[in-house]
Parts: C-alpha cells; sequence; structure tokens
C-alpha cells in the first residue's frame, strides 16, 4: 500500500537578524577575509614594524629626506631583480647568475662607452641585449632541453662571471660621461617650482594616490560582481587613506631633498607594467597556472615551453636593466660587481609572500619584501652594526619568512 506524504507546515528557522547577530557575521568575516590574505597583509604589517623600530633606534635620521632618498638609489637595482625573480619563482624556477649578469652587462656597456668612446645611450642598448641573449640562453636549457632551471643558472653565474673577467680583463673601468650617470644618480626638479620643495615631485606623489584609490576601487567593484568576499567599505577608506597618507609622506621627503629621482620613476614604470602582465593578460595568468600546477596547465593547452622560454628572457632583460642602474650608480665598472646581488633579490620574493613551490607571489610583494631588506640593511649601516651581524639577521628574515609560508600551508591543508 503507497503511503502518501503529507507536505510538512513547520516553518524553517529563519536566520538570526539581531545587531549582535550581524555583529559577530561581520566580525567573522573580517576575521576569514584577514586569514585568507594572511601572506600578503602580514609583509605590510612587517615593513610597518621595521620602519618604525629603526626610526626609533636611529633618533629620526632612517625617515629623513637625505636617507630616505639615499634608500631609493643605493636598493632600486636588486628591486628591479626582485620583479624578474618572482616570476621566474611563481612558474616554480629560479634564477642564481643574475649577479654574474649585472656585472657582464655593465661590463659590456664600460667598454663600448668609456674604453671605444661610443655614446653613452649605445652603452645601454648593448647592454640590454646582452641581457635578452643570456636570458634567451637560459631559456633554452631549461624550457627545451628539459634541465632543471638550478643547474642551468648555477652554470651560467660561472659562466657569466668569467665572461665578465675576460671583457674588462681582470680590471676596472671609469668613469662613465655625465648622461649615462644620470641613470641611477639624476633627479627631476624644478619642474614646476616650490619654495624650498620641488611641487613636481608631490604632484607625482598625488597621482599616484588617485591611481592607487581608483585601482582599489576597481577591484572591489570586481570582486563584489564576482560574488567574492571583501572587506568593509569603512575599512576599504581606510586602507586607502593610510597608504595615500604614506606615499604623500615619502613624496614630501623626496621633494625636500633633491627631487623626483629618475631611477624611482624607471622602477615605478617596471612595477605598473609587471604588476599588469602578471595580473591582466595570458601569459601572467599562464605563469601562475605553471607554477601552482604543472601537469594541469599542458593538459588545459598551455605551452609550458614557451612560456619558460620567455619568463627566462624577461629574467636576462631585468637583470641588464638592473646592470645599467648599478653601473651608472657606481660610475664604472668590476669584475666583482654584482656579487650575490641573486640572494638579495630571491630573499626580497620570499619575504614578499612568494611560495616556494610556485604559483604564489606578487610583483608589489616583492617589493614589499625588497624595502624590508633595504629599511634593515640601511638602519643596521646608520647604527654602525658590522656586516657579519647584518648577515646573520638577513638571513635569519629569511628564514622566517619561508618558515611563515610552510605553515600557512600546512593551515590551508587542516582547514581542508
Amino acid at each position: 500500500m503507497t503511503s502518501i506524504k503529507t507536505p510538512s507546515t513547520e516553518r524553517p528557522t529563519p536566520p538570526d537578524s539581531t545587531p549582535a547577530a550581524a555583529l559577530h557575521s561581520g566580525t567573522n568575516d573580517l576575521r576569514a577575509l584577514v586569514l585568507n590574505n594572511l601572506r600578503q597583509s602580514g609583509i605590510y604589517v612587517a615593513l610597518v614594524v621595521i620602519v618604525a623600530l629603526f626610526a626609533i633606534m636611529t633618533d629620526g635620521v632612517l625617515l629623513s629626506p637625505g636617507n630616505i632618498t639615499n634608500i631609493v638609489l643605493q636598493y632600486s637595482y636588486i628591486l628591479v631583480l626582485a620583479i624578474g625573480m618572482v616570476i621566474l619563482i611563481i612558474g616554480g624556477h629560479i634564477d642564481l647568475s643574475v649577479g654574474s649578469v649585472v656585472a657582464l652587462t655593465g661590463a659590456v656597456s664600460a667598454v663600448l662607452v668609456i674604453q671605444q668612446g661610443h655614446p653613452w645611450w649605445v652603452g645601454v642598448l648593448a647592454a640590454l641585449a646582452v641581457g635578452i641573449v643570456v636570458g634567451a640562453w637560459h631559456g633554452f636549457w631549461v624550457a627545451y632541453a628539459g634541465i632543471p632551471a638550478f643547474i642551468v643558472t648555477l652554470a651560467g653565474m660561472l659562466l657569466f662571471r668569467g665572461l665578465t673577467l675576460r671583457v674588462l680583463d681582470n680590471i676596472s673601468l671609469s668613469p662613465f660621461p655625465s648622461e649615462y650617470q644620470q641613470v641611477a644618480a639624476g633627479f627631476l626638479n624644478g619642474l614646476l617650482g616650490g619654495e624650498g620643495y620641488d611641487a613636481f615631485t608631490l604632484l607625482i606623489g598625488a597621482v599616484a594616490v588617485a591611481g592607487y584609490a581608483v585601482s582599489g576601487f576597481r577591484t572591489r567593484v570586481a570582486r563584489i560582481r564576482y560574488q567574492q568576499p571583501v572587506e568593509s567599505f569603512p575599512l576599504f577608506v581606510a586602507r586607502v587613506v593610510l597608504v595615500g597618507a604614506v606615499i604623500m609622506y615619502f613624496a614630501w621627503q623626496l621633494a625636500h631633498a633633491r627631487g623626483l629621482p629618475i631611477v624611482l620613476i624607471i622602477l615605478a614604470v617596471l612595477v605598473l607594467v609587471y604588476g599588469l602582465l602578471t595580473r591582466r593578460t595570458v601569459f601572467g595568468r599562464q605563469v601562475y597556472a605553471i607554477g601552482g600546477n604543472l601537469s594541469a596547465a599542458a593538459l588545459s593547452g598551455v605551452k609550458v615551453r614557451t612560456v619558460n622560454f620567455w619568463m627566462f628572457v624577461n629574467m636576462g632583460f631585468l637583470a641588464a636593466v638592473a646592470g645599467v642602474i648599478y653601473s651608472s650608480r657606481s660610475n664604472g665598472a668590476q669584475p666583482a660587481a654584482g656579487n650575490m646581488f641573486e640572494l638579495d633579490a630571491i630573499a626580497a620574493a620570499f619575504i614578499g609572500g612568494a611560495a616556494v613551490t610556485g604559483g604564489v607571489g606578487t610583483v608589489v610583494g616583492a617589493m614589499v619584501g625588497g624595502l624590508i631588506m633595504a629599511v634593515m640593511s640601511n638602519g643596521m649601516q646608520l647604527m654602525g652594526v658590522d656586516q657579519s651581524t647584518q648577515s646573520v639577521v638577513k638571513g635569519l628574515v629569511l628564514l622566517v619568512a619561508v618558515a611563515f609560508d610552510v605553515y600557512n600551508k600546512r593551515r590551508a591543508g587542516t582547514a581542508r
């Protein structure tokens, strides 16, 4: 006998809509948002804490106009290298040869400009060409010969250091003409006037703040459209105001020193271009796909060999840019130039949130990681800390950053 089911007359329990429940829900959403972005948000907190600590320990000298300018000039080439390095690490690779490539490209430029008397721009173009060729060399062996990047670039570190010695004939060359020196030591000052400060630098800072606010708002709208979690609007406004205040303080200090460094403009353009490249282009998504799951990327139609090849070409190009900046900064080329630069670039990428296993990382994060290293180095130098202690501190910071990444992965795995 078939039984007839009657519809239930029970009403579903409505969700708790009391103010306390709404507050509890909002708190949980905020906590989840912070935890989900812990890797990226933690480095900003770390940067603020480190800057505040060294500012106190150096009696404010760290944040003086002249010292902020020096930080930009002294560590710009490491930040350029970090852009290319983080892209390689996202793709599951690494490059140990960038320091030697910096030396080689600077040596080629010095021979052409100083020894042979060519115009300064010929040296720059030649250095960039050499960097691209070096990147193609690495890319061929990694992408098409199938040799691990660690081995290929370790061999490249030795190979290109030896070529640097041959090009320079084991001697240093200097000085470069004044036009070449302007690349890393020049400033834009007085374009819009200003009494005791450079108005153009402040204008650039204001444009940067506006760009950050618009970009953040557009990202927020897009995440809401796709029903992804976002912070509350007051929290978003607070974040924009805080970042804007930091940028304008930075611009104010530069404006009261020597104006806007040309090398900072170069670095800002690179950050913008590569930020868009990694987040908004097919190539960028393919790099993340390869680093996240190589087999899945290949099965989904990604041309893994081609993408890997161009990642290394890009790294060679950026190493050449760093080589030009460094040789301009040092006003010459030396056989030992670029020594250990690769470790600073790798440390910047990992401290900035890149994952050891690939698939995770951002260009902006690498810049923050590089700034953390730069502030620590500069702060310890101002305090008179010896070089051995500086190396110990940097090593411990890198170890903690990688341990933090491993902890995040384990926590995520437990949550699943």
